[in-house]
């Protein structure tokens, strides 16, 4: 019972976690124009994502475009793209080999490949969770070394946009439920579940002379 419970919480959080990365790799709120000039009245607002950049209008009306060529994209935008779609089919990866041996399926028979199984997809959510994390650590140190470079003009300048923040949610919650699904080797957790430690061959049968 013990054993279910820790594979569901550390399921859920991996899913949602997964849910997250794909939200945030379709956002185009990855930077959004800054306010820091006198004047707060502006026409309009600029978001730049991953895939597409977006001019919201003062009157509501928004137009996306998407990015004409990858290489014409600065290096951390590159680097997003990459290890963001990476985490997401690493996130896609582990819940599937978890579902595979977990308690509540059959199929994996045996209780030790079972385990074995789940803290394998525990440490792909892990890996999934890194993969996220360093390109929204990337970004976000670039965002605020811009922000506050005198040498870049305000209007160029930009904030931390929600998708970096959905990002870090992401990366929470993938790391958490990782960390809940390679506990399933854990001596207490698996003699919850009726799991016997492994003995040694032929360490029931000693010989004296």
């Amino acid at each position: 019972m013990l054993t279910a419970c820790v594979e569901g919480a550390g399921l859920a959080l991996s899913a949602a976690g997964a849910l997250l990365v794909m939200l945030a790799c379709g956002l185009p709120m990855w930077r959004v124009s800054a306010f820091i000039s006198s004047n707060i009245v502006v026409a309009q607002t600029l978001w730049d994502g991953l895939w597409m950049s977006c001019v919201v209008q003062s009157t509501g009306q928004m137009q996306c475009k998407l990015h004409d060529s990858v290489l014409a994209l600065t290096r951390d935008l590159q680097a997003a793209r990459a290890l963001t779609v990476g985490s997401a089919v690493l996130g896609v990866a582990a819940l599937a080999v978890t579902a595979a041996g977990a308690q509540c399926t059959t199929c994996v028979g045996d209780q030790e490949v079972k385990a074995r199984t789940v803290s394998a997809g525990g440490a792909l959510s892990i890996a999934s969770g890194l993969f996220v994390l360093v390109p929204l650590c990337w970004m976000a140190n670039n965002i605020i070394v811009d922000f506050h470079d005198p040498a870049v003009p305000p209007s160029q300048k930009r904030e931390l946009g929600a998708a970096i923040y959905v990002g870090w949610a992401a990366t929470g919650l993938l790391l958490l439920g990782g960390a809940l699904l390679c506990g399933s080797l854990w001596p207490g957790v698996r003699a919850g579940a009726g799991i016997a430690p492994a003995k040694t061959a032929g360490g029931g049968n000693k010989h004296y002379v």
